[in-house]
């Protein structure tokens, strides 16, 4: 489990699909968009994006996303299960205690887009001038990391920070 029940959310987005099996607490990018509002466009999609050089976040997920025959059994709604290709729960303001962690987060430090929609403690890549980039922004983590490798953070999304 990489998110766990203690949150805080403030706002959420539930305009887009994800077509992979994915584990909630990461944060998901844009992969296609859709036109207009897109609420039911299954062009608007978001996945963890394994480089997060140049894609936009659009929120931490809050589903987990699973592919399985639904000829046999049921999804699990206790576990807030989503069907591969489904919509997703995306919280764009809140906070959240999870372990899709990238560094050692320090309570107060930045929140990153970090690779396979993991939260990083640095931007993934650096300027000409070695200065960060801070289009990358998530939020803030408000916590170090526990015994268990979990840690509080508090998301901002869409960063305009450009």
């Amino acid at each position: 489990m990489a998110l766990k029940s203690d949150r805080s959310t403030l706002q959420t987005d539930i305009s887009f699909f994800m077509n992979e099996a994915a584990t909630r607490g990461g944060v998901a990018s844009l992969s296609t968009a859709g036109s207009g509002a897109s609420l039911d466009n299954g062009n608007a999609v978001v996945t963890y994006a394994a480089d997060p050089s140049g894609v936009v976040a659009q929120g931490l997920l809050v589903n987990d996303m699973v592919s399985i025959d639904l000829t046999r059994q049921h999804l699990n709604q206790h576990k807030d299960e989503v069907q591969k290709g489904g919509k997703v729960t995306l919280l764009t303001k809140g906070w959240v205690v999870t372990n899709s962690l990238y560094g050692t987060p320090a309570a107060g430090n930045l929140a990153y887009l970090g690779q396979s929609g993991n939260i990083a403690t640095a931007t993934y890549g650096a300027d000409f001038d070695g200065m960060t980039e801070a289009s990358n922004v998530i939020g803030r983590f408000t916590s170090s990391v526990d015994q268990n490798g979990y840690a509080k953070v508090f998301v901002d999304l869409p960063n305009n920070n450009k």
